[in-house]
């Protein structure tokens, strides 16, 4: 007889994340989770985020509150609140429990008391793997990105993983390296320590930070 099969765990998770593969599931109603491995992978060089003319202006006008950890759960749910997404509830529940135990976090960018943009991701090591982000209002995901990087860069990270390479992410600097590259990069960043979670905002203060 077939055993039961076994339930996915956060610690499962992370393991897959030092080997360098991430899941993903076809949809929201998919329940089947598949690893992904890719062949080209998207980095954030992170002396290299581009910070347009017009970013820098958004950011130096103000008006909005840039915080991390205040809604985690709220960035997931807006990250996965779109026609086609690869959370299911499974993803939902496991990286629920990742940030439970430390090791996921949200940059939330607020405007009048609404969550406009938002990104979350993985932390080990001194690697950040980016998973997803949203913008409910123009610039949101932009000041999102540009905030955790900041944080990053002054926490003591040395990878950011995006993945794939969108063109948005490409005019703010990512670029897309091989996968042999990049699990070189992962060996050093995973044995390394970084902080995130106490690290303050390098921006805080161009914009109007809590």
């Amino acid at each position: 007889m077939a055993g039961a099969p076994v339930r996915l765990t956060a610690q499962l998770l992370l393991r897959a994340y030092a080997m360098g593969i991430f899941p993903m599931a076809e949809g929201r109603d998919d329940p089947e989770i598949h690893w992904i491995d890719p062949r080209r992978r998207g980095v954030f060089p992170l002396d290299g985020f581009h910070i347009s003319r017009s970013l820098a202006r958004r950011i130096r006008r103000g008006g909005y509150q840039a915080t991390m950890d205040t809604d985690f759960a709220g960035v997931v749910t807006a990250c996965a609140a779109r026609e086609e997404t690869w959370i299911n509830a499974e993803i939902h529940r496991l990286y629920l429990d990742l940030h439970r135990m430390g090791h996921a976090h949200s940059q939330e960018i607020w405007q009048d008391g609404r969550l406009i943009g938002g990104v979350y991701g993985v932390v080990l090591g001194q690697a950040f793997f980016g998973e997803s982000m949203f913008s409910a209002a123009t610039d949101g995901s932009k000041l999102a990105l540009a905030h955790l990087v900041a944080r990053l860069r002054a926490g003591g990270f040395t990878l950011f993983d995006t993945q794939f390479l969108t063109p948005h992410l490409a005019s703010l600097g990512a670029v897309e390296i091989s996968r042999a590259d990049y699990h070189r990069r992962l060996a050093r960043a995973i044995t390394g320590r970084a902080r995130l979670d106490q690290v303050g905002d390098p921006l805080q203060g161009r914009g109007e930070g809590p």
